[in-house]
């Protein structure tokens, strides 16, 4: 792609275009390589309503994901890249699923019915995510029906330190709704601790267009886990009430991002886990984003008991993006869906521990719409 389009792209509104005619910045060549003996692809979802979802099975990563404005005007809101060379070179965590575990692992080490399992040091001494290359890195098995691709990968017993032969399936669907549904199953052999998510980095203005400072946030949630000066959880499950971190209302990320809040101090900006308020297993409203500009509002819904919110605190601008800007801190936000970190060594969290004759379940809907 000729490189003056991808800056012109930049400047326009983050890539705005009609759907109609999706001129994306890649192609399918683009995607389209042999790793570890296996194909990789990238599949296109659209919707009667000119939404578009791409996805790549390296990783089972969401590429990109078209939503119009209140003007009808479409752009990218996904963080991304352009080829599986650039997935390859760059972060492995832009719109991937993350497993066997997300998030952070304390001590890089778990015990499930009196064995120690050792993990790898990735973050510290801790395990962040699984390990550096884990489910993020793998090609998986895919198959596209309609507006459906179901992907499949199967992960033998001591990948990555986790036990058990896994089977794990995740299924993207997008609907007339404007909703991108993520279904997650595993089924595993051997006790074995399971929490995945999906990594998307979101800048409804349109990704490569600036920071997401004056995306207006709402949380379902009351508490969050804090962290100790290594990003572990406590264990403690605290109040946001009057503090900085309190989403209940709607409040734009800037307004409180770099407050004197030890937390916030710790992390750099947001990067806690969120307890929703939910009923166990109900596909319930944890979050919604709106932003002014452009009107572009994203609700999310999960099945999940809590949810990481991350403002990219830690991205350093080196990984070029679709349209050719690189993404800087605070350039896009995550909303993780998941159980909550560390919880294989703190037993007072819900549990991830996954038996064999029982199924991992989960479910996350992303649902997009305009407000004026």
């Amino acid at each position: 792609m000729n490189k003056a389009f991808l800056i012109i792209c930049a400047v326009i509104a983050g890539c705005s275009q009609s759907t109609q005619h999706l001129n994306l910045p890649y192609n399918h060549s683009d995607f389209h390589a042999i790793i570890d003996g296996k194909e990789t692809s990238l599949f296109t979802l659209k919707n009667k309503n000119g939404m578009a979802v791409t996805l790549t099975n390296y990783g089972a990563k969401i590429v990109s994901i078209y939503a119009g404005d209140r003007k009808g005007a479409f752009a990218d809101v996904m963080q991304g890249f352009n080829s599986i060379p650039d997935y390859i070179q760059f972060g492995a965590s832009h719109g991937a699923t993350v497993g066997p575990f997300a998030n952070r692992i304390g001590g890089a080490s778990f015990t499930i019915d009196g064995i120690n399992y050792e993990l790898e040091k990735n973050n510290g001494d801790n395990t962040l995510h699984s390990g550096s290359k884990t489910f993020s890195r793998r090609v998986w098995d895919a198959h596209q029906t309609g507006n459906q691709v179901e992907m499949k990968l199967k992960s033998p017993d001591g990948e990555y330190g986790f036990p058990g032969n896994k089977d794990v399936k995740v299924t993207f669907t997008l609907t007339d709704d404007n909703e991108l549904r993520i279904d997650y199953e595993v089924v595993t052999d051997k006790a074995t601790h399971i929490n995945l998510t999906n990594h998307g980095y979101f800048n409804l203005r349109g990704e490569g267009n600036g920071d997401i400072l004056d995306h207006l946030i709402v949380i379902n949630s009351g508490y969050v886990t804090p962290v100790d000066e290594f990003m572990i959880p406590t264990g403690e499950i605290v109040s946001v009430k009057d503090t900085p971190l309190d989403f209940i209302t709607p409040r734009k990320i800037g307004d409180r991002i770099d407050d004197d809040h030890p937390q916030l101090k710790i992390a750099k900006g947001y990067d806690f886990n969120y307890i929703i308020k939910k009923d166990k297993d109900e596909l319930a409203f944890a979050a919604s984003a709106y932003e002014p500009e452009s009107g572009r509002y994203m609700e999310i819904f999960t099945t999940e008991p809590g949810m990481q919110f991350y403002t990219g605190n830690h991205l350093r601008g080196n990984e070029i993006g679709h349209c050719g800007v690189g993404y800087g801190p605070r350039s896009g936000v995550c909303f993780e869906t998941q159980h909550f970190p560390d919880s294989p060594n703190k037993p007072g969290f819900p549990s991830t521990l996954l038996h064999p004759g029982e199924t991992y379940n989960s479910s996350t809907i992303f649902k997009f719409s305009v407000k004026d």
